[in-house]
């Protein structure tokens, strides 16, 4: 895995009523996490994206105790809680709405919508995930976040550490698992 972080950090300030004589100030910026993998964009798109919610839980037990949908039908407003064990230091649950999924282009978009650091130190935040065919017939993929924070610092190197270490941490299981079952959305 490539880890880039690349903070595009202004401050603005954000409106308050009339009976608040100060400014809140807060912090939009954004980090992207790239990475190769052997394994073709097919199948990391069909295992991760497709069948995520099924797979993780199995090949990450560690990780997750449950991947649940709350509400929609895997499409465009899915809603789904990821619980976590105690190895996701911090966070019970993060719980995301799916906003985009473009099937063609291999391009997924959602946002948190609880949990995580969400109301503690971010605003808001999303995540797009993008899978892309490599020369070798394996794929590389970015995952961008963008992230509102409710202060006026930016995010610390541990704090985007901290945001895409379930990601992160699936996709590489996720490729063990699939060169491990070759014929597994082959």
């Amino acid at each position: 895995f490539i880890y880039t972080t690349v903070h595009s950090p202004s401050t603005t300030t954000a409106p308050l009523p009339l009976l608040h004589q100060r400014s809140a100030k807060m912090v939009a910026g954004s980090f992207t996490v790239e990475y190769q993998s052997p394994v073709s964009v097919e199948r990391l798109w069909k295992g991760g994206v497709c069948d995520g919610h099924i797979l993780a839980p199995k090949i990450l037990p560690e990780v997750y105790a449950s991947i649940d949908v709350v509400e929609g039908d895997g499409g465009v407003g899915t809603i789904m809680q990821f619980n976590f064990t105690e190895a996701v230091e911090g966070w019970k649950f993060v719980t995301e709405r799916f906003d985009v999924i473009d099937e063609e282009n291999h391009t997924v978009k959602y946002t948190v919508v609880g949990g995580g650091l969400l109301h503690s130190r971010l605003k808001a935040y999303s995540f797009e995930v993008k899978f892309e065919a490599a020369d070798n017939g394996g794929s590389k993929g970015k995952v961008t976040v963008d992230y509102d924070t409710i202060s006026d610092s930016p995010l610390t190197e541990e704090e985007c550490g901290k945001l895409t270490f379930a990601s992160s941490t699936t996709l590489k299981a996720l490729e063990s698992y699939l060169q491990e079952n070759p014929n597994l959305y082959a």
